[in-house]
């Protein structure tokens, strides 16, 4: 038992803020019920609807569910880039939409047509309100994803997959836009958030931002967690690079 908790630890700190953003997510849409600032812009009024993008929409949760375990399994330290990535636009979101309540007037009353796709929207619709939308997490989530993708040494060298991963990314983040669910306004804020976040990921060695980084990835990987739940014990003292590092490793640091 002792071997398995060693190997998969660092999955704690993902189950945790898992917990922590469902809670939150599930009380702004509880609550959030008439957003005080509605998101448009002009650029919403020439996209048409196109229902069969509700496809690649609903992949998303498969896309990065499966991006995130393969790190997890094969390369930790970009599983861990991946979550800080991944954590920081989800609080930041979060974060948002507790302090500005929005929401969008996007979405018909009455399907265009019917068919499979169009009764997966309504069905979409129904359980997910046009509310709590700035950045978009679908379209930022995915960003994140395949360049998870990008930077594993394995994945990198395996073309179709990589090829796969761009396409899939892509169809998500159009999908956002096509089937109603967000404003362009999102779609682009959600692109800014993953780009300064991407540049803060991979910032010069010896910068501020890098040192904070690196000690918090350090923290994570050598700390005992399980010690820490039972009784706020089992930081380590061994600061050493871990062997095998990526971005914020030993190349770099």
């Amino acid at each position: 038992m002792k071997k398995y908790y060693e190997r998969y630890k660092h999955a704690i700190p993902l189950i945790i803020y898992g917990i922590i953003y469902l809670t939150w997510f599930s009380y702004l849409e509880r609550t959030v019920t008439h957003p005080s600032r509605i998101i448009h812009v002009w650029l919403d009024d020439y996209i048409p609807f196109c229902e069969i993008f509700v496809i690649p929409y609903f992949l998303w949760f498969a896309y990065v569910s499966v991006v995130v375990l393969y790190c997890f399994f094969k390369n930790k330290p970009e599983y861990v880039n991946t979550c800080i990535f991944l954590f920081t636009g989800m609080t930041v979101f979060l974060v948002i939409s507790t302090l500005w309540p929005n929401g969008h007037h996007l979405r018909s009353y009455n399907m265009p047509r019917e068919n499979i796709f169009t009764g997966m929207i309504a069905h979409l619709y129904r359980i997910d309100t046009p509310t709590n939308l700035w950045p978009s997490i679908h379209v930022y989530n995915s960003i994140g994803a395949h360049l998870a993708v990008m930077h594993d040494q394995k994945l990198a060298a395996n073309k179709p997959v990589q090829i796969g991963s761009l396409i899939l990314c892509v169809s998500i983040i159009l999908s956002t836009v096509f089937i109603k669910q967000h404003s362009m306004f999102d779609v682009l804020t959600a692109f800014i958030m993953a780009g300064i976040m991407y540049a803060v990921l991979n910032a010069p060695s010896g910068t501020s931002t890098t040192s904070a980084l690196t000690s918090f990835i350090q923290f994570w990987n050598n700390t005992d967690f399980l010690s820490v739940l039972k009784n706020g014990d089992g930081l380590t003292t061994d600061t050493s690079t871990p062997p095998g590092a990526s971005r914020l490793y030993a190349a770099r640091i």
